[in-house]
């Protein structure tokens, strides 16, 4: 097994490298999204590539911060009132995570439709687009984060609080985001797309948008950017203040049963999140190798505990990161584990360096990763799938945006249960009349308690005088009380009726007596 490790090194550690320029100003940024200390960015990477990574038996993927996440963090610490006891919430989601793990519940996001969780990113990628508006044109309020409902208790909407950022515009800050945007935007171009293997297009924007501001708008007043516009990482001068970085969680208020809602929350939107990326990645890899997904869960239920205890944000297998290792040609768990290492060096070495970075330009990186989540290509698709697609899709991502995650999620599954319910129960039968010969009703594969009723009504509406085949042929199971109902139909009511009826399939399966053609 270290042979493996050794033997590829000289591919993993230059994909590390290049996942490291990807995750820093990622870090960062989710962390300016999520109204959380900019240094719990840092640690909830460093985490998720060193711990997560080493006891992950997933070779490619990379875990940290996910701008998945940043809706269910700003709603949680605007709720809880702390950021210590928000931190509570991600120790308790990291041990319900281990738990699940045990209990081999990998499974379980396989249950949730496809339609569902595009809905819930494009929501999110609204709500980042939206919240990062006010840093693009340099309004970096306090407060602005904690906005988590799209109608708030005044009756104010978040338009119109996103509006107010237009009376506040900072020329520079407003400058530096268009730049950096248009930096990333190239980097996506064909041309560009091999540079953008090696050099990430955000990296390379944020480096410029610092050269900009340091540069050229300091020696111009109405472009410079003020301090309270830059990234603010804490500088340690000495291993006391390195430990004074940290924050802990606030165990005072484990009893809070608001600690454990959003614990809960967090535990079943990283979970999801973690394991269908864990599944693309797999798909992507091309030595084709399985990841076990319920260790998987253990290894980032120990990561989020991990996170939690020392200050870091929650923490999930992020496809974006993980697409930047598999294109970066890595070829083991290594370059997960050194990513992580460069991530925690970075802050060490470099504060003074990262506290020179303006928020707009991370801005600029967030809005189009919120652009990457919410593009029209992904509604045009949904909108093609057809109506039992489309709909749950467009009432999740409409639902995330005006309430919050979970209530969204809530209400997009339901209405896809109703969908695929209201499917089933159009389609338990094949009913086809005939000017000549008798009706015909096949029903299909499985028929449910809940095809009853279309089944009874079909059965009520056969003319007097006329005759029915029943065909349960192709069936592998009948809800009893629909057999009760055909029974009821052939044994009396079609006798009333002068209706003639025929069985066919029902006789040793169903325990249902075939009833022969021209039986009355």
């Amino acid at each position: 097994m270290k042979s493996k490790y050794l033997k590829n090194l000289k591919y993993d550690l230059p994909a590390g490298l290049v996942v490291f320029l990807v995750a820093l100003p990622l870090c960062l940024g989710i962390s300016l999204a999520s109204g959380a200390p900019f240094f719990s960015g840092i640690i909830a990477g460093v985490i998720g590539g060193i711990v997560i990574g080493a006891l992950s038996n997933s070779q490619l993927s990379v875990s940290g911060p996910a701008a998945g996440l940043v809706a269910i963090i700003i709603s949680a610490i605007s709720t809880l009132g702390t950021f210590e006891a928000f931190l509570l919430a991600v120790v308790l989601a990291g041990a319900f995570q281990v738990v699940l793990g045990f209990l081999k519940a990998g499974v379980l996001a396989y249950y949730f439709p496809s339609n569902v969780i595009k809905g819930m990113l494009s929501g999110i990628g609204i709500i980042i687009i939206l919240k990062q508006i006010p840093h693009a044109l340099g309004y970096d309020v306090e407060g602005f984060n904690e906005m988590t409902n799209f109608i708030k208790e005044d009756g104010s909407t978040a338009l119109g609080s996103l509006f107010s950022a237009f009376d506040h515009i900072s020329l520079g800050a407003t400058l530096i985001c268009f730049i950096a945007l248009g930096i990333i935007i190239a980097f996506e171009s064909p041309k560009l797309k091999a540079i953008s293997k090696l050099v990430p297009g955000g990296l390379v924007a944020v480096v410029v948008s610092v050269l900009v501001s340091e540069l050229i708008f300091k020696s111009i007043p109405s472009l410079q950017i003020e301090q309270e516009h830059l990234v603010n990482v804490p500088v340690a001068n000495s291993f006391n203040e390195v430990l004074g970085l940290f924050t802990f969680p606030d165990f005072s208020k484990i009893l809070d049963s608001q600690i454990w809602i959003v614990a809960l929350t967090i535990t079943a939107v990283a979970s999801i999140e973690t394991l269908l990326c864990i599944e693309a990645v797999d798909q992507l890899d091309p030595q084709k190798r399985f990841t076990n997904n319920n260790r998987e869960l253990v290894a980032q239920g120990i990561g989020n505990i991990s996170s939690g205890l020392i200050g870091g944000l929650p923490i999930t297998s992020v496809i974006v990161r993980s697409s930047a290792n598999l294109n970066a040609n890595a070829k083991t768990k290594v370059s997960t584990i050194f990513h992580g290492v460069l991530l925690f060096a970075s802050v060490l070495l470099i504060p003074t360096i990262l506290n020179k970075i303006p928020l707009s330009s991370l801005a600029a990186i967030l809005i189009f990763t919120g652009y990457k989540l919410a593009k029209p290509s992904i509604f045009k698709e949904m909108f093609s799938n057809g109506k039992y697609q489309w709909k749950p899709f467009v009432v999740t991502v409409a639902s995330v945006v005006i309430f919050d995650l979970l209530i969204g999620v809530g209400v997009g599954l339901a209405f896809s249960v109703y969908y695929i319910l209201k499917g089933n129960f159009k389609n338990s039968f094949f009913y086809q009349k005939s000017e000549d010969g008798p009706i015909r009703m096949v029903l299909s594969e499985e028929v449910s308690f809940l095809n009853k009723a279309n089944i009874k009504e079909s059965l009520e509406a056969v003319p007097k005088n006329s005759s029915i085949i029943i065909d349960a042929t192709n069936s592998t199971y009948i809800d009893f009380d629909v057999l009760q109902g055909i029974k009821e139909f052939v044994d009396y009511k079609s006798k009333y009726r002068n209706i003639e009826c025929q069985l066919i399939g029902f006789d040793k399966q169903f325990s249902l007596t075939e009833v022969p053609a021209a039986a009355h």
